[in-house]
């Protein structure tokens, strides 16, 4: 041992300073391997190289957005990533549902109150009007998306031996026209509540001010050409020419 009052080393043991600064980088002073702990913070971790240590650009263009609130299941993202797929497709004009972020778009709309139907009445009787596809059901539509996104898992299944999200753009399609056409039957709902919900909803994340989730970098207002949220256009309104504007965000009047 270490004599911690004259600092000096046992009879017969060298003094070796490389020795001491590996047993304290390490930790062993303080019974164990110190790593992501204040202490290992303080004092520096050796088993971590000059090369990760150092702060890239990696994370730059991380959209923090893009982080699942209401799903607290994968496989239930994932059908509803590719069911909006399928509804707005990416072609030639630009991106798709998932490339605008849609998924993420409607999974927080769903955990905040448009999901918990917080401000809808929410009592009995609920009543189907014949020719009115209304939202009648004592369901949220969190509920709704829950119910809906698995049913059409199990349909895929009985059907194609195959989840939603492996199976081909026309046997997904065919999944969709049923939802649409009422033919399959969900506990609770109307099928036809239910894909309503699902095409609005995946329309409005394409097109929403991308402060909401969706609208990924304003490509959905891009392909529209649309100059988004502007608060005036009074230095405009004398042109004769036609004006090409990018669009702006709420974003752009926040500091």
């Amino acid at each position: 041992m270490v004599d911690n009052k004259n600092n000096s080393t046992p009879a017969g043991e060298e003094h070796d300073p490389s020795r001491r600064k590996f047993i304290k980088n390490t930790g062993i002073a303080t019974g164990g391997v110190i790593g992501g702990t204040i202490l290992g913070a303080l004092i520096g971790n050796p088993f971590k190289s000059e090369e990760s240590s150092s702060t890239g650009d990696s994370k730059d263009d991380v959209h923090f957005s893009e982080t699942r609130m209401f799903f607290s299941r994968f496989e239930d993202f994932k059908v509803l990533s590719e069911a909006t797929e399928r509804i707005y497709p990416e072609d030639d004009n630009g991106p798709g549902a998932i490339g605008l972020g849609v998924p993420y778009f409607i999974d927080k709309q769903l955990a905040g109150a448009y999901g918990s139907n917080k401000n809808d009445y929410m009592k009995g009787p609920a009543q189907k009007v014949e020719g009115v596809n209304t939202y009648q059901t004592l369901m949220t539509r969190g509920d709704v998306f829950i119910e809906g996104l698995r049913k059409m898992n199990a349909e895929s299944q009985k059907r194609h031996d195959a989840k939603f999200y492996d199976l081909e753009a026309d046997q997904k399609d065919e999944v969709l026209q049923d939802l649409s056409e009422g033919k399959i039957k969900l506990v609770g709902v109307e099928a036809t509540t239910f894909f309503k919900l699902l095409r609005d909803m995946t329309i409005e994340g394409a097109y929403a001010d991308p402060l909401y989730g969706g609208n990924k970098n304003m490509e959905g207002w891009k392909m529209k050409e649309h100059p988004g949220i502007r608060a005036s256009y009074m230095d405009l309104i004398d042109s004769e020419d036609f004006e090409k504007l990018d669009p702006i965000s709420l974003r752009d009047y926040q500091q």
